[in-house]
Parts: structure tokens; sequence; C-alpha cells
């Protein structure tokens, strides 16, 4: 049987050669860690390459799913301890059998055009999220309705450098009014599913705004 030649002392790596080696992927997974990592995972971006490659946005997004999910649990747990009363408890078995109210129609807001309408659906724990194409300053009137549940939202712009949050609600059906551009880049909205069915979400948006497009 043919063993290959080991290889000689001077084809060896020196230890010089290996230190730099280490030197190099170490400082490699310093920059992936700081430029890529935290700003998509926690939406931590202390370079701002994050805001630009839109990681960071997401990062910002999967906290506040895990902070709603953290929320979620502990209400549940809490919910046991409640049915200890028992008037408290046949209140609770009698409202639950109460069928669901309707949800509004979205938005009732008579005699206003609505340039653009999204329709979609979101099932259980899905999200979602519509853009508008803003100027500083520039308003868009909108209105969205959830038929069959209701979803928790976040009402946000975000910018190169920058970030804000309008609004955020837990278990809403419906909502409407006026969107402000705090400064000029995408604004609009966050829904994500939290009930066990699959919901129809009905956007109308109408006003100072270039584009309007979903996000994913």
């Amino acid at each position: 049987m043919y063993n290959s030649d080991s290889p000689t002392r001077a084809e060896l790596p020196s230890s010089k050669q290996l230190l730099r080696s280490t030197i190099l992927a170490a400082v490699s997974a310093v920059v992936l860690l700081v430029a890529v990592v935290l700003p998509a995972e926690y939406g931590v971006d202390p370079t701002g390459i994050g805001r630009v490659l839109r990681m960071t946005e997401m990062g910002e997004i999967k906290q506040e799913l895990a902070a709603e999910a953290a929320a979620d649990a502990a209400a549940a747990s809490a919910a046991p301890a409640q049915a200890t009363d028992p008037v408290a408890a046949v209140t609770a078995t009698s409202n639950a059998a109460q069928p669901p109210a309707p949800a509004p129609a979205a938005a009732a807001a008579p005699g206003i055009e609505w340039r653009d309408e999204l329709p979609f659906t979101l099932a259980p724990g899905e999200g979602t999220e519509i853009k508008l194409k803003m100027a500083e300053g520039a308003k868009a009137q909108y209105a969205w309705v959830v038929d069959g549940g209701q979803v928790n939202f976040d009402t946000h712009g975000d910018a190169r450098g920058k970030s804000i949050s309008y609004e955020k609600g837990r278990g809403v059906a419906a909502d409407e009014g006026v969107l402000e551009a705090a400064f000029t880049g995408n604004h609009g909205w966050y829904w994500r599913n939290r009930g066990q069915a699959n919901v129809t979400v009905i956007l109308r948006t109408s006003g100072d705004y270039s584009d309007i497009k979903r996000m994913k």
C-alpha cells in the first residue's frame, strides 16, 4: 500500500503564520458579529451598516415579537389563578359563550376616496408589514379592519439612520387615522396574528405618498 509522503518541517505553517491566521479569523468573527448578527438578531446597530442593509429593522421586529410572546405566556399562566372565585368563573364562562363583537366596517370614513386598498390573510403566528414612501411632513389617511379576529400592530417609520414608533396595539380589530411622516423615508404598519385561526386584514390608504409596498 502506498502512503503519501509526510510534509517536511519547511512545508508546515510557522507559529507566526498560525498566529496571524488566528488573529484574522477572530477579527472577521467580531466584524460579522457587530455588522450582521447584532442588527439582524437584536436590533443593535453600532456601525449603521445594519440599517443600510435593512437588517436592523428585522432585529427590532424579532425583539418585539419575543416581547409579545413573553407577555402572552405570562397572561396565559395568570389566567387559571383568576378562576378561583366561583362568581368570576361563572361570569367568565358566560362571557366566553357570547359571540365576539363583529369588527367595524373598514373604518367608517364617509366621503373619502381611497387611493389604494390591500387585503391580505395572516395565518396563526404570521406577521406582515406594509410601508408608504413619504416625505417629511407628508400626511396619509388610513383605515384598516380585521375580518375573523384581532391582531397586534406596530405603526412605525424608518430611514437611513432613523427610526420611530408611532403607535402599538394588542388585540385590535380595526384602526383609522392620519399618519404624518416624522422624516423622509418608509412609514407604515406591522401586523401579527396571535390568534388560533386565519384572519384577513384590509388596509385602505390615501394621501401624500409616492409608493406603497408590502415588505413581507
